[in-house]
């Protein structure tokens, strides 16, 4: 586990408030049940850009804190406990490519607007079903033109950081930019993005791209961590005050063996999540590892607690006056995203040379 400051468990411990109080489960069962065109509850998204966290990467001389990676973790993690339907992860990894980049126009333009929340960002990187950086979009004469699938909270995004075979470019919303929701089990916002020549500006090579999408990868951990810590939890509580057969279900062996599985699996994902997001912070030469390495775990660790969740929710966890559906749902879906357990341990033992 990462050895917070004061800082970082000041901001943790407000987050939680803030997630329990303001964008607890019931908000986003109301936010889905509404249909909201851009997936996000606009007034939770300005209360976010308010207390800074959309600014948590961003330099401070463009209006952010440069908290880092694990301080943006703490925050994604704490609001994926409940659920909350919210651009931040993909607005804040999206400010990094402009950080990151090359651009020093895009910086001046863009980043302020993204560190008070006024404006939205997200990543349009893959072109399939399948997390897979072997692209065909391209670039001619500053016009980029290709399609991308699965653009996370691409409904309500006014500017998207685009992967193209050269590496990455940014695409204001307008002019040769079409988004075409696509409905997804989770609920929350996906989108085909079509870019025909399009006005781009370019912000770096693909060596960017490749950073961009392991920080995206990172940020997607953090949330499932708070997803799988919750889920653990509400199950827990669950088995705690359900009688079945004269005797409270927390009082079979079997189950409680079941359920030190499930903790001792997520202290080791919360080692890996945080680990890869200190690897960020500190630039380390191996962070393509160390992320690999999180988001193989996380996708194994949330897969177990949500399916346990469902399970050991009997039959009730099967219905949605339950959350245990919405939690399997989100899992089965930020599985897929990035890159799926079996695509990281590939890539992991590529990096070490097997």
């Amino acid at each position: 586990m990462a050895a917070l400051n004061e800082e970082q468990v000041m901001l943790r411990d407000m987050a939680r408030e803030w997630s329990d109080n303001e964008s607890p489960i019931a908000a986003f069962r109301k936010l889905r049940d509404s249909g909201a065109g851009k997936g996000f509850d606009p007034g939770a998204w300005q209360a976010i850009g308010g207390m800074g966290w959309a600014g948590i990467v961003i330099p401070e001389e463009f209006g952010g804190s440069a908290f880092g990676y694990l301080s943006l973790g703490l925050v994604v993690e704490q609001l994926g406990r409940n659920l909350a339907a919210s651009p931040l992860a993909s607005t804040a990894v999206a400010a990094s490519a402009i950080v990151m980049g090359g651009s020093d126009r895009a910086k001046s333009e863009w980043l302020p607007k993204l560190a008070s929340g006024e404006t939205i960002a997200t990543l349009a990187i893959d072109e399939g079903g399948h997390h897979d950086l072997k692209l065909a979009t391209s670039v001619s004469d500053g016009k980029l033109s290709g399609a991308k699938k699965f653009v996370a909270e691409g409904d309500g995004a006014d500017v998207f950081v685009v992967a193209a075979t050269d590496g990455l470019y940014l695409v204001a919303k307008g002019e040769g930019v079409t988004v075409a929701t696509r409905r997804m089990a989770d609920s929350r916002s996906h989108a085909d993005v079509t870019f025909t020549n399009a006005p781009a500006e370019k912000l770096g090579d693909t060596a960017l791209t490749q950073a961009i999408a392991d920080r995206a990868t990172a940020v997607t951990a953090a949330e499932m961590l708070g997803m799988a810590e919750s889920a653990f939890g509400q199950t827990l509580d669950y088995l705690k005050q359900r009688v079945q057969f004269g005797q409270v279900l927390s009082t079979f062996q079997a189950l409680q063996h079941r359920m030190a599985k499930m903790l001792t699996e997520l202290e080791l994902m919360r080692s890996a999540v945080e680990g890869a997001l200190e690897a960020i912070d500190a630039g380390r030469s191996d962070i393509d590892q160390a992320v690999s390495l999180a988001k193989a775990v996380a996708n194994d660790t949330l897969r177990l607690a949500s399916r346990e969740m469902v399970q050991l929710h009997g039959g009730v966890g099967m219905t949605d006056e339950y959350a245990a559906g919405l939690y399997l749902k989100r899992a089965a879906t930020l599985e897929a995203m990035w890159g799926t357990a079996s695509y990281h341990r590939d890539r992991f033992g590529r990096l070490n040379g097997y």
